[in-house]
């Protein structure tokens, strides 16, 4: 194929665009930028990720800390705090005794797991 027969045929402008040199530099430099400098594209969307999981994270440790403070709010009665004591920890007074009941139910499903 000739020079003159190349210049008429339909697909030169689309060589002659891409084959200009100030085309050839604007390519590489996005490439360069989206995949392999530092502060790349790629890099971006994987902090922004990150990023997004932090949020997350502070949001639900923020709803713990409310429950947390409730729950010492409620624990500086001594008598929430007794109760507390017995529910969760079984204590008990020197002349008590502690009886634990179980039903049938968490009997059940203490047999599956």
């Amino acid at each position: 194929m000739g020079w003159k027969k190349f210049k008429k045929s339909k697909w030169f402008p689309i060589v002659a665009i891409f084959s200009s040199i100030y085309v050839l530099v604007l390519t590489a430099f996005v490439i360069w930028m989206v995949f392999f400098d530092t502060n790349s594209l790629l890099i971006h969307l994987e902090l922004k990720k990150e990023i997004n999981k932090l949020e997350k994270q502070k949001q639900f440790l923020k709803k713990e800390i409310d429950t947390d403070k409730k729950i010492i709010e409620k624990l500086s009665d001594p008598k929430e705090l007794e109760k507390f004591a017995r529910e969760q920890y079984y204590l008990k007074k020197k002349d008590e005794k502690i009886y634990l009941i179980e039903y049938e139910d968490s009997l059940k499903a203490d047999e599956k797991e």
